[in-house]
């Protein structure tokens, strides 16, 4: 391969372009090979793998001169193709073909997932080199230091306020301009800060926040306005606990149009049989909202408070971004990354097994609620 592209980048620039696009139309064409014409029956198709099985092995002995992954390409291709064939003739291919099909996400899923999951809670039990073994110790520390428990504090109260104040708020922005006269305008302004990156959203926030001394003209948005009102500046990023609070706000800002989209999905689905009919009983406007379309839509509240609790126990570009921890402001996430940056490996891995111990319950239950969703439908 690296051949390949040394020859290549021999080649005068208006050779290079059309051989590059031949490349590109030979992988698109190999994608649509395996998706359309791989898993079909039939002989001409049985020929076509056949083919395949011989041509691919000697295009790899072409391009990287390995007779070693050659043979490897005509193995795996050769073994899958035929046993898919002769199985699925055989009318019980289905499990050959869903081990085939999911063993590289299972493969992707445990090098990526399980593997670091394991190793990391091993290392939560040993020292910072992970070179002895020493039980709890890490784990005393996290809960018995006055600012690893503001820490967890101040994770929990990432979780309890933004999932609330944003589906809250999404809520209510989808109600009130659900069929109202630019409704789409309206949900593409409050859906634009998903858009955005963690890490740009809270460099604008940033900004917003942003104080000068009073003899200088400020940058920040919110001092300005102070300011305007014959205050003076604030640092509202120093000033604690409301510090939490102020990028608390960031989090809220990003996850309301997420609420909103779903929430007004759900609404739209309430049927409009339900919402007459309570009408017709002489139901006010808050009885028909509690009553018949909160009930409607239970399943959507679940999905969206559960999804940004997650997205608050794991935030930490935020908290990284904007003031890196600091004034009191630090969270699991952004403690399991300082204390891993000053080669204190078992307090890291002890903090992220504390953040894998408190999202769990939040996915199970999460979980359990979809399959009862199923069920009853």
């Amino acid at each position: 391969m690296s051949e390949f592209f040394a020859w290549l980048g021999q080649m005068p620039p208006l050779v290079q372009v059309p051989i590059i696009i031949l490349a590109f139309v030979l992988v698109v064409a190999a994608i649509l090979f395996f998706v359309e014409i791989a898993p079909r029956s039939g002989k001409l198709y049985t020929a076509i793998r056949l083919a395949v099985c011989v041509a691919a092995p000697a295009l790899i002995l072409i391009l990287v001169g390995s007779y070693d992954w050659a043979v490897i390409a005509a193995g795996v291709l050769g073994g899958l193709f035929f046993i898919l064939d002769y199985r699925s003739r055989k009318g019980a291919g289905y499990l050959f073909q869903l081990v085939g099909f999911l063993s590289p996400a299972i493969l992707l899923l445990t090098i990526g997932l399980v593997i670091p999951t394991i190793q990391t809670a091993v290392q939560a039990f040993q020292n910072s080199r992970g070179t002895e073994f020493i039980g709890f110790d890490n784990f005393v520390w996290v809960f018995t230091q006055p600012e690893a428990i503001r820490t967890v504090g101040n994770t929990i109260v990432w979780v309890l306020v933004a999932p609330l104040v944003s589906t809250i708020a999404g809520l209510a922005y989808a109600v009130f301009i659900d069929k109202s006269r630019g409704e789409k305008y309206f949900k593409i302004l409050v859906f634009m800060p998903m858009a955005i990156s963690f890490v740009g959203a809270s460099i604008i926030w940033r900004f917003v926040y942003t104080a000068r001394p009073a003899d200088q003209n400020q940058i920040g948005l919110l001092n300005q306005i102070v300011v305007w009102l014959g205050g003076t500046p604030v640092d509202f990023l120093a000033v604690e606990p409301w510090n939490t609070l102020f990028l608390i706000v960031v989090l809220i800002w990003v996850q309301t149009g997420f609420a909103m989209v779903v929430l007004s999905a759900a609404i739209k689905g309430v049927p409009t049989e339900q919402l007459e009919a309570a009408e017709l009983d002489g139901t006010s406007a808050w009885q028909r909202f509690t009553n018949v379309i909160v009930p409607g839509i239970r399943g959507s509240l679940i999905v969206v408070l559960t999804t940004i609790s997650i997205a608050s126990l794991k935030v930490f570009d935020i908290v990284r971004t904007m003031t890196a921890g600091a004034n009191n402001t630090s969270v699991i996430a952004n403690e399991m990354y300082t204390q891993f940056k000053n080669f204190e490996q078992g307090r890291s891995a002890a903090f992220a097994v504390v953040l894998f111990l408190l999202v769990l319950p939040i996915v199970v239950y999460n979980a359990r609620q979809i399959k009862k969703q199923r069920e009853i439908r």
